[in-house]
């Protein structure tokens, strides 16, 4: 895992975003205990609670479950229901975007112009 001091990203979010994305991505499986608190504070250099934060950030969204003196480990997923959380996600970046259009001045027109741009250009990535 990779962390970076200086991205302004902070860093719990940072090692939440990446647990996040292996276990989205299969790379952490059901029932597997994620490195302990004080384990992985050592290994990155970096306080147990930031790390802690992590962790916790995980558990409220439903990805990991703490035990009493074991740890974290990763819930099963529901891929329906993650679909729809990654959905929400869309609608409240898409509706922070148009906010900014609109403080932008810019149209509706425009604004989806801008999409179609972008996407296309994820696309051919």
């Amino acid at each position: 895992m990779k962390i970076l001091q200086s991205s302004g990203i902070p860093i719990y979010q940072q090692i939440a975003d990446s647990f996040r994305s292996d276990i989205l991505e299969g790379r952490l499986a059901q029932g597997e205990y994620l490195p302990s608190i004080r384990g992985l504070a050592k290994d990155l250099k970096i306080s147990v609670i930031t790390t802690l934060k992590a962790y916790e950030q995980l558990e409220q969204e439903g990805l990991v479950t703490a035990v009493q003196g074991k740890g974290y480990y990763v819930n099963a997923q529901d891929t329906q229901m993650l679909i729809e959380q990654h959905r929400r996600k869309v609608e409240d970046a898409l509706l922070s975007a148009i906010s900014s259009a609109k403080l932008a001045g810019m149209t509706g027109e425009e604004l989806t112009q801008t999409l179609q741009t972008l996407l296309s250009l994820d696309l051919e990535e």
